[in-house]
């Protein structure tokens, strides 16, 4: 996670997100939430500390209270000057004081805390020492939707970050594939999505051929040969909102079970697209892609989730997967991934993030999901 924060939002709008934080805090039981550094801490107040180290930092938010960053005292310049700053107190403490006491000042005894999934365990365990009565939950699974439901300047964030994605895309088919390690392609894509406004590239995945049947593929130095399918899938954050999209090419002319196979799960992504809609289940788009591939006779081989959400993180709530009867709402955004990986010969994936409208969705991803033959 970098540091950088959108210059669009204001201290205005992070005070509304901690009050809303620690509204839905008490709404769902929590005496209140602990936000270490990480994504969480830069959504809510705009603050990422200069380096993420043993020193305790932690945002205490709880209804009906102004909320607190407790910081070390030698970063406690550098956290004034963030844009949430304004909109809650600072409680700084020196090198040789104890900072579970001073945290434990702020917290109910015996309270349930949501507690950022990135804390770490010495702070979460000094915390239990201080205030063995207390007890804690994750904040994915006290409030997985925290997140979720982004406000218009976030979707003008996510649109822009994804035009960049899609820049870069329709740059790197113009590249030489045959005759090239994967890793001097996934090299272009980074630099082109840098190029495109990106100040973090995520992953740059470039699986050709038989690596193709691999959805995490590392990227190695096998060389791209005509004749390949080629899965490439990239992202990271710009301007502290994230792009993730995928788009399946061939090296020279495909064989028809190769455009079978990339028809097929086009044409489940765009079933998956069509499910979402106001109300629907996550697990809807799930299944409405799964139904398509598995129809055909390869379900067998759709061996992953049909999409995560994105925000600040290129991967977070909610997920697009059987059994989650989470209902769609207008503003969340999350990719539609469908894909099919036939071990030891190639694969296909088609990835859009889709934002939900008041009556359906839209696609912020808009490159040709048609395939794509490059050299």
């Amino acid at each position: 996670m970098t540091g950088a924060v959108p210059v669009s939002f204001t201290a205005d709008d992070y005070e509304a997100r901690m009050e809303r934080a620690a509204r839905q805090a008490a709404d769902a039981g929590l005496a209140g939430l602990l936000v270490a550094p990480g994504p969480d801490l830069v959504w809510l107040t705009g603050y990422t500390p200069t380096a993420v180290t043993e020193r305790l930092t932690l945002l205490v938010l709880a209804a009906g209270r102004d909320p607190v960053l407790v910081v070390p005292t030698l970063e406690a310049p550098d956290a004034e000057h963030a844009p949430g700053a304004r909109a809650l107190t600072l409680r700084d403490w020196t090198d040789g004081k104890d900072p579970y006491a001073a945290t434990a000042a702020l917290l109910d005894a015996d309270g349930r805390f949501g507690i950022s999934d990135n804390a770490w365990a010495m702070h979460l365990l000094g915390l239990q020492k201080a205030l063995p009565g207390t007890s804690y939950a994750s904040l994915t699974e006290a409030l997985p939707m925290l997140r979720a439901v982004k406000d218009a300047a976030e979707l003008e964030l996510l649109a822009a970050a994804g035009a960049a994605a899609d820049a870069a895309f329709e740059e790197i088919r113009q590249v030489t594939f045959a005759g090239r390690r994967e890793t001097d392609v996934a090299a272009d894509l980074a630099a082109l999505l840098r190029r495109f406004g990106h100040s973090q590239v995520d992953f740059t995945i470039v699986a050709s051929g038989p690596n193709g049947a691999n959805p995490h593929h590392e990227i190695g130095d096998r060389v791209i040969e005509r004749g390949d399918m080629v899965v490439l899938d990239f992202g990271g954050l710009k301007d502290g909102y994230g792009s993730d999209t995928s788009r399946t090419v061939h090296v020279g002319e495909p064989t028809e079970e190769e455009r079978r196979v990339h028809d097929l799960v086009r044409e489940a992504q765009e079933a998956g697209f069509r499910a979402v809609r106001p109300g629907a289940a996550c697990q809807d788009v799930d299944r409405a892609a799964r139904a398509v591939i598995a129809g055909a006779g390869y379900g067998e081989y759709f061996i992953h989730r049909t999409g995560h959400g994105i925000g600040v993180t290129t991967h977070e709530p909610p997920y697009m997967i059987e059994g989650e009867e989470q209902p769609l709402v207008p503003g969340m955004c999350f990719s539609v991934e469908p894909g099919v990986y036939l071990p030891g010969r190639f694969g296909v994936r088609i990835e859009d993030i889709v934002t939900v409208t008041g009556d359906g969705g839209r696609r912020l991803n808009n490159t040709a999901r048609e395939m794509v033959i490059v050299d």
